[in-house]
């Protein structure tokens, strides 16, 4: 046995090894038994080549049993090792086909599954007699998996699977509590692991995706002794798997949980999970930088909207990694999609200091549209926005589309706290210019048609107004409500308001219930302005009770998310409610919803004002009765 090992290790080569420094082992059988395995091959390989058959198989097994001292399943693994080694891929599976493993693995597991119960039997795994089953188990296990190789190859990708599933259940059976860290022949290590690796990618090729995601559990949870290297290479293809496979897979069984532990409820939860666990690996230093593994990542949080958590995990890559003006636009990003934008233009005033990049076109965009949603910092959005479309040899139409578009809304907004009225209608017209030059360059953009409609809304142009409305909805189909919304403000502005109304209504029907806060006051509004005050209550009615929903649901929102998302605040219902009852001159009515008001915000100057209102009601009725 041991000749064996020195003679299989003089001519060992991996699969993907160089097939010239061998012959077949066909040819072996004329030269003599007793020479080493490395010199036999050797001299045979100056023989012409052939392929193996049936009869030839059993001459080179026999020669290579009585001339190496091996059993029958050891020859044939040595057999269709070299031959798979010289690219005879349907003769190796041939000679791979005469192994029994089941008969291997009962001779190999009663030396092999013994527990050491001290450090004195820890010599058990280091002993010439079991090193010699590990080495022959290393060679039985080898040729299952070459023949897995071999009908991969062959385009047999569910027997492939079956064949590298048999070499795990084999290791299991033989290493009963896992293999050990220590005092394991690396050829065995090495042959385990790539079985590992390899399996779930068969189970894909085959069609069988919920094999697969069991085949990457099974690695991931059994003790396979695995580096880190290989173990990430795992872990980022499962992760990648869950992301973009589209096969839902289910939570992990119950015996492979441990109390306490976070289990992930859904692919999402499970591939960000891995994600992260490859990121802390690389911070300790245990694997190597895989850009593409923050790229997962970043979408994966990107989709379930957690990009301040993705901003911590930028903050923690060490300097060096990404240039800093593009971990800058990438915090800028983050904050910017988790509503802190005065962190997010922080990051990117950094970044477009002259020092730095100041003239990074993607940067100059985002800082701009920060600036376009804050009416107070509209102006800094136009000098952003004009910096962006200054060059026209760095833009091409689409990016200067948006650059004209930021611009156009930067304006619109710097328009709104003009201080007087011929700055603002100057600020007006550019604002349209600029609209109109960015609709040049691109028709179809939904929203630049619906930011022009409002735009024409608010400097009276009913009828363009009116047309940019509908275009937006036959752009995106109907199926965005704020455009059925402008729609009907648009015919309500032109005192249409039986059509402003069967608008809503459709657009109600089409809206889940969670999203028809807006649509509910518009409704609440147009009942009010066709005096029909009792059917305007019963809409704030419905309104309010939405929205208290929606706050248990989710907490109290900023004004900033509210205006940014179009929300309905409960402070706008309860002052809806009271200017409503007090037209009514329900006096209580009104001053009960004006208290709820008040406790929602201390000072407003609407709410001031109808108060006033309502005292001003009560004194008309109150001389009126002393005069009667």
């Amino acid at each position: 046995m041991a000749a064996a090992a020195e003679s299989d290790n003089g001519s060992e080569v991996g699969p993907t090894g160089d097939s010239g420094a061998f012959a077949s082992p066909v040819k072996a059988r004329e030269r003599a038994p007793e020479s080493e395995a490395g010199a036999s091959a050797a001299t045979a390989s100056e023989s012409s080549e052939t392929r193996v058959d049936d009869g030839n198989i059993q001459e080179a097994e026999s020669s290579l049993r009585e001339g190496l001292s091996l059993n029958y399943e050891e020859a044939r693994a040595l057999l269709g090792r070299l031959e798979y080694q010289r690219g005879n891929v349907e003769a190796a599976l041939r000679v791979f086909d005469g192994i029994d493993l089941q008969a291997a693995i009962q001779r190999f597991q009663p030396p092999l599954s013994e527990k050491p119960s001290s450090k004195r039997n820890n010599k058990l795994w280091s002993d010439s007699s079991n090193s010699g089953s590990q080495h022959a188990a290393s060679l039985v296990l080898e040729a299952i998996y070459l023949k897995a190789m071999s009908l991969q190859k062959l385009g047999k990708a569910i027997e492939a699977a079956q064949q590298c599933k048999s070499v795990l259940d084999a290791v299991e059976s033989i290493f009963q509590r896992g293999i050990p860290d220590v005092m394991v022949e690396q050829k065995l290590q090495e042959t385990v692991s790539k079985s590992v690796e390899l399996l779930p990618e068969l189970w894909k090729q085959a069609g069988a995706y919920q094999e697969a995601l069991a085949s990457y559990r099974r690695a991931l949870l059994s003790q396979w002794n695995l580096d880190d290297e290989c173990c990430a290479r795992i872990q980022k293809r499962f992760s990648v798997f869950l992301l973009y496979g589209g096969v839902e897979a289910s939570p992990p069984s119950l015996a492979s949980q441990t109390e306490g532990s976070f289990v992930p409820k859904n692919n999402l939860e499970e591939a960000i999970l891995l994600l992260m666990i490859l990121l802390k690996k690389w911070y300790l230093g245990k694997t190597h930088w895989d850009p593409s593994v923050m790229e997962h990542l970043t979408f994966a949080l990107s989709l379930c909207g957690q990009t301040s958590v993705l901003a911590k995990h930028f903050e923690e890559v060490l300097p060096g990694i990404y240039p800093r003006t593009e971990r800058w636009y990438s915090l800028a990003l983050c904050y910017s999609a988790a509503s802190d934008d005065e962190a997010a233009l922080n990051l990117l005033k950094k970044s477009l200091n002259k020092n730095e990049s100041p003239n990074d076109i993607n940067a100059l965009l985002l800082a701009a549209k920060i600036c376009s949603s804050d009416y107070y910092l509209a102006s800094e959005g136009v000098e952003y926005a004009k910096r962006a479309i200054g060059d026209d040899e760095l833009l091409d139409g689409h990016l200067r589309s948006v650059g004209l578009h930021l611009l156009g809304s930067c304006l619109a907004n710097e328009s709104k706290i003009a201080s007087s009225d011929h700055q603002r209608s100057l600020l007006q017209a550019e604002a349209l210019k600029s609209l109109g030059e960015a609709f040049s360059l691109d028709r179809h953009n939904p929203d630049l048609i619906f930011d022009m409609g409002v735009e024409y809304a608010e400097q009276r142009n009913m009828q363009a107004a009116l047309k940019c409305a509908k275009q937006f909805i036959d752009t995106t189909g109907g199926s965005v409500s704020k455009g059925w919304r402008l729609l009907s403000l648009v015919l309500s502005a032109q005192q249409r308001y039986s059509e402003a109304e069967v608008v809503t209504d459709a657009a109600l029907e089409e809206t889940t219930k969670w999203e028809q806060g807006p649509l509910l006051r518009i409704r609440a509004k147009l009942k009010a302005a066709q005096s029909l005050p009792m059917e305007a209550v019963e809409a704030y009615r419905a309104l309010l009770a939405l929205v208290q929903a929606q706050r248990k649901a989710y907490g109290s929102l900023k004004n900033g998310t509210e205006e940014r998302d179009n929300k309905v605040s409960e402070f706008e219902v309860w002052q809806g409610l009271a200017n409503l009852y007090a037209s009514l001159s329900y006096c209580r009515d009104a001053e009960i919803c004006l208290q709820k008001a008040k406790a929602l915000k201390t000072y407003s100057a609407t709410t001031l004002h109808a108060e006033v209102t309502c005292m001003g009601s009560v004194s008309k009725r109150s001389m009126r009765w002393l005069h009667t």
